[in-house]
C-alpha cells in the first residue's frame, strides 16, 4: 500500500482551522476547503512508492489492473472511479444540482459539437460522467437537501409578510406539487435582477426579525446580498448532520452546505449545475431540464453494522462504497483485503494499516488485491467501490 500526500484546495467557503486543527498542523490563516484524496486529475494524491512520491493516477494509468482489479477496469475503465475529501466549509457554498449519467453525456457531447472550451466559465458540462455524492458529518453539518412540500415553503414565506413575496406563496398553493416548484423556481431565477434583489434584502430583515427556521436564510443572504438564490434556498429542506450522519445527493438533487467538517465521497466528476448562492454562471434552462422538482424530506443516513466491526453507508451507486470502522481499545485486527482499490482514512485516534501507522487526516492507497489489516484503536474511513 501507499502513504498519501494531499492537495488542499483553498476555496473562499473554507474554515482557515478545521482541516489544520485535525492534521494537528499550524493553521496559515488562508481558508482550507477540501483535501483531495484519489486520482482526479485537478489534484491527484502522491502516493509514495519506492521511496518517491508520484501522482496516483500516473501510477494507474500505468498499470490500471494491477493498480485497481480486472472487475473494476471492466466496469467503470482505467481510472479510479471515486474521489475522497475532507470537506470544511465556514460560509456556504454554491446552490448547486448534478446531472444523471445520460444528462451527462448527452450534455458534454453537445457542448463538445459546439466548441465550447472546457475551461470556459459558461461550460456546463465539464466530463461525461454523473456525480452522485455522499456527505458524511464529523462535527455538527449544516446545510440544505431536496425540496420541501409546496404547502410548507408557502407557509415559511407568507410568515414573513413581505408584500412581493405573495405571487410566489400563491404559485405555490395554485399547482399539483411539480408545477407548483418548477414554476417558483424558474419565476425566481428569471426576474428583473434589480427587483429581486429588492425582495431579498426585504427578505433578509424579515428572517433577521422573526429568527427561528428562519435564521439559516437569514446569514445566507448576509453571505450574499440581494442574490435570488436566497428565496431558492427557501424552497428546500433546511439539515443539520450530527457527527457520524450522512447525506446522499443524487441525480437532480438540489443541495448546498452551510458549515461543518465533514467526510465527502463521490463519482470522479466535475459536472455541477448553479441555481444561486454564486457569482458564477446559471444556465437557467439547463437547469430546470436537469434538476427533480420532487418534495421529499431528506433522507439522513446512519451507518449499517457488519459483524467485523464495519459501519456502512449503503447508496444506490456502485462508483463508491463508503465504510467506517471505530475501533476501541483492544479490538482485534479486520482484514481489510478486497479485490477493488482501497483508500482508508483515518480522523481519530492512533489506527495502522498493516504496518502503516496512521493519524487524524492520513490516508493510504491500497491497490487490488494487496493484503491489509486494520488495526489499532481509533476512527478509519473505507472508501472503495461495488465491483
Amino acid at each position: 500500500m501507499d502513504r498519501l500526500s494531499n492537495t488542499v484546495r483553498p476555496y473562499a467557503w473554507g474554515s482557515p482551522t478545521a482541516i489544520p486543527h485535525l492534521l494537528g498542523t499550524e493553521p496559515t490563516g488562508e481558508p482550507q476547503a477540501e483535501m483531495w484524496m484519489g486520482a482526479h486529475p485537478g489534484a491527484p494524491s502522491r502516493a509514495v512508492r519506492g521511496g518517491a512520491e508520484r501522482p496516483l493516477d500516473a501510477l494507474i494509468a500505468a498499470n490500471p489492473e494491477r493498480e485497481l482489479g480486472a472487475a473494476t477496469v471492466a466496469k467503470f475503465g482505467p481510472r479510479l472511479p471515486f474521489l475522497l475529501k475532507l470537506l470544511a466549509a465556514d460560509a456556504p457554498l454554491s446552490l448547486q444540482v448534478h446531472p444523471d449519467l445520460a444528462q451527462a453525456r448527452d450534455g458534454f457531447a453537445a457542448e463538445e459539437r459546439a466548441g465550447v472550451p472546457l475551461d470556459a466559465p459558461h461550460r456546463n458540462y465539464r466530463d461525461a460522467n454523473h456525480k452522485p455524492e455522499l456527505i458524511c458529518a464529523l462535527t455538527p453539518f449544516e446545510g440544505l437537501c431536496g425540496f420541501r412540500t409546496p404547502d410548507d415553503s408557502a407557509e415559511l414565506l407568507a410568515a414573513l409578510n413581505v408584500d412581493t413575496l405573495k405571487p410566489y406563496v400563491d404559485l405555490l398553493h395554485a399547482h399539483p406539487e411539480e408545477a407548483a416548484l418548477r414554476e417558483v423556481l424558474t419565476a425566481l431565477l428569471t426576474a428583473d435582477r434589480d427587483e429581486i434583489a429588492a425582495t431579498v434584502h426585504e427578505t433578509t430583515a424579515a428572517c433577521d426579525r422573526l429568527g427561528g427556521a428562519h435564521a439559516p436564510y437569514a446569514a445566507l443572504a448576509h453571505h450574499y446580498p440581494g442574490d435570488p438564490g436566497v428565496l431558492a434556498a427557501m424552497l428546500l429542506n433546511h439539515v443539520v448532520l450530527q457527527p457520524g450522519e450522512a447525506l446522499y445527493l443524487g441525480a437532480g438533487v438540489p443541495h448546498a452546505y452551510f458549515s461543518g467538517l465533514g467526510v465527502e465521497i463521490m463519482a470522479n466528476s466535475d459536472n455541477v449545475l448553479r441555481c444561486g448562492l454564486t457569482p458564477k454562471h446559471i444556465d437557467v434552462p439547463e437547469l430546470l431540464r436537469v434538476v427533480r422538482f420532487e418534495a421529499d424530506d431528506p433522507a439522513v443516513l446512519r451507518p449499517e453494522a457488519a459483524p467485523s466491526g464495519e459501519e456502512v453507508y449503503e447508496t444506490p451507486v456502485e462508483e463508491f462504497r463508503l465504510s467506517r470502522f471505530v475501533r476501541a481499545e483492544a479490538a482485534a485486527p479486520v482484514d481489510l483485503t478486497a479485490a477493488t482499490p482501497q483508500i482508508l482514512l483515518a480522523t481519530a485516534g492512533n489506527p495502522q494499516a498493516g504496518e502503516v501507522p496512521l493519524a487524524p487526516g492520513r490516508s493510504v492507497f491500497v491497490p487490488a488485491g494487496e493484503p491489509v489489516e486494520l488495526s489499532g484503536t481509533g476512527t478509519v474511513f473505507r472508501a472503495t467501490v461495488v465491483a
